[in-house]
């Protein structure tokens, strides 16, 4: 279910209130642990945490270089975090750490998806997060390209 919507603003205001309660709790915590330099916008449809072209513009799609994305889809809510997906001691640790807290992981390759808040454990999406600086991930995305 891509959104239209060209704001965070109006991507929020598109929410159903039971959805939008859950989006806006993890929004705060990506947020509250995003490194400064990322940028929040609205890209591909959904909420987007990611590298300014004007920082890093040597990107494979000439799009800024997506760290995280929150969305809204049709029968799930989803966050997708590019850093979890492109490093694998990242994922190991976020996979393990995911099962320990005894929460249902559903997930693909970037994308943890959750159907209500209760099913996410959010402050091991904050940590993830945290996990890379705009510097370190830049880092991370060039080391994967080669």
């Amino acid at each position: 279910m891509k959104s239209s919507a060209q704001t965070v603003t109006e991507y929020l205001d598109d929410l159903p209130p039971e959805r939008l309660e859950a989006i806006e709790t993890v929004r705060e915590v990506i947020l509250a642990n995003l490194h400064e330099g990322f940028e929040e916008a609205i890209n591909w449809g959904m909420i987007a945490y990611q590298v300014p072209l004007s920082r890093y513009p040597d990107t494979y799609n000439k799009q800024p270089l997506l760290m995280a994305a929150l969305a809204s889809q049709k029968n799930h809510m989803a966050v997708y975090l590019t850093g979890v997906y492109a490093d694998d001691n990242s994922r190991d640790e976020f996979i393990s750490a995911y099962r320990e807290t005894g929460k249902r992981l559903d997930m693909g390759k970037s994308c943890v998806r959750f159907r209500k808040i209760d099913d996410l454990p959010v402050e091991l999406i904050g940590e993830a997060i945290a996990r890379f600086s705009v510097d370190e991930f830049i880092d991370l995305n060039e080391r994967v390209r080669r």
